[in-house]
């Protein structure tokens, strides 16, 4: 059967020529419809000319539609691929991390948890819950994946309002993994059996194995990630690196793991190493702020700013590693795909968290779908962290569905980072009104 597969944000140059690159290279799919969609069209356009020119250029059988209307892309539509922003990013998101600072709030990043996350998630959660409403109008049996942030509180809001909706949040957060422990352990990738899971952006590895010796490689890794961590390079320094490396004369290779002290204060002290970084784990940690990689932080958002809005525009269509189009594989062919983490509702799969809660646990694909992993109860301490933003993401969701300004004041009152009522009225009357075009939807 001939897939339509259709990408919702299929200007961005990220996203767009990414997942392209990544579906012109499968022969699984071979035969399918793409179609891109996105509200600019001059963006639309330029991606629709890349795509063109690649598929005649190699000679593949792939049939190409491209249109800003959504109800047309959706026609038909057995899979579809959001990956959306509201606005002008960088603005709005400097708005969410530094306006809570300027109150007292000692947030760290501003993306997806603490206040930064919930201005960020009642933003976006209006027009995805809108492009969702017409896949259940026009293909309620579509297989749908998200790639947008606040991923969790998106998925919660999501599924919420459309419980029956084939919805799945995917995060390349846990690419880290295969980054970083096969240098730490000094074994192959291959060699390691692991499990992980939490929230997005907060999720630890919580079992490690080898696969050669049965041997738990956990001891190990508590034993060399704090020397590991210590000896890369900080974010400051690869740059350097990259830009001029004669002028550095250290010989460590560029890679990075930018923000590393959060990480291992939460190994060492609550025995489980995070999946991510310092900027992400501490957004929802409140004291966090005493133990991050401050420098380091601030250096990647600018790296990653400045990579977004210039580098980004000369991209052409190559492949991600995105592990989307492997996952839309094995439900075509109804094969078997295992995944480090896929965001879906708990519905017991974590036994220490509610099960009305969009988690990050591993999950197996096939033709039937998305399926999580279950992984039993958490250690305490874990669970303990993740339990603080059950109500925050309870509330998030209700103020998004409802448009209540007093859910999202309770959303911030209880949100462990918030530790002034009155900084959290002053903060929602400022973000309302400054980000009127986007939230005068909550009164």
């Amino acid at each position: 059967m001939s897939q339509r597969i259709v990408l919702i944000g299929a200007g961005s140059a990220s996203f767009g020529l990414g997942t392209l690159g990544d579906i012109l290279d499968s022969d699984i799919l071979r035969g399918s419809t793409v179609v891109l969609h996105d509200i600019n069209a001059e963006s639309l356009a330029r991606v629709e000319g890349l795509a063109r020119e690649e598929i005649r250029r190699r000679g593949l059988p792939f049939d190409l539609v491209a249109t800003t209307s959504r109800r047309e892309a959706l026609q038909g539509a057995t899979f579809c691929i959001i990956s959306i922003e509201v606005g002008r990013r960088f603005e709005l998101w400097e708005q969410d991390w530094r306006i809570p600072q300027q109150y007292g709030i000692r947030q760290v990043y501003g993306e997806n948890g603490g206040p930064g996350g919930l201005f960020h998630a009642l933003r976006i959660i209006p027009p995805i819950l809108d492009i969702c409403g017409d896949i259940m109008e026009v293909c309620p049996e579509a297989h749908v994946f998200s790639f947008s942030n606040p991923m969790s509180r998106i998925c919660l809001a999501v599924k919420r309002k459309f419980p029956a909706l084939r919805f799945t949040g995917l995060c390349h957060e846990a690419a880290a993994l295969p980054q970083h422990l096969p240098a730490m352990l000094d074994t192959n990738w291959a060699n390691l059996e692991i499990k992980a899971g939490g929230l997005n952006h907060f999720t630890v590895l919580l079992e490690a194995r080898y696969r050669d010796s049965g041997r738990d490689a956990y001891p190990d890794i508590r034993a060399k990630a704090r020397g590991y961590f210590e000896h890369m390079p900080t974010f400051t320094r690869i740059m350097k690196m990259a830009l001029s490396p004669e002028q550095d004369d250290d010989p460590a290779p560029p890679q990075r793991w930018e923000e590393r002290w959060l990480v291992l204060s939460i190994l060492e002290r609550f025995g489980c190493l995070p999946v991510t970084t310092d900027s992400h784990f501490g957004e929802y940690i409140h004291w966090a702020h005493e133990v991050v990689d401050h420098e380091s932080i601030v250096e990647f958002y600018m790296w990653y700013k400045r990579w977004c809005l210039e580098c980004r525009a000369e991209a052409g269509i190559g492949g991600t590693g995105e592990r989307v189009i492997p996952m839309i594989e094995a439900i075509v062919s109804d094969g078997h795909d295992e995944e480090l983490a896929v965001n879906v509702m708990n519905d017991g799969l974590i036994d220490n968290l509610p099960r009305d809660l969009v988690v990050e646990v591993p999950g197996v694909i096939d033709g039937r779908g998305v399926h999580g992993v279950p992984l039993g109860p958490l250690p305490k301490g874990i669970a303990g962290l993740l339990a603080n933003q059950v109500a925050v993401h309870d509330l998030c969701a209700e103020a998004a569905l409802t448009g209540s300004r007093q859910a999202a004041l309770q959303a911030l009152l209880v949100d462990p980072v918030v530790d002034s009522v009155r900084a959290a009225e002053q903060i929602l009357d400022t973000m309302l009104r400054l980000q009127k075009e986007y939230l005068g939807y909550i009164k």
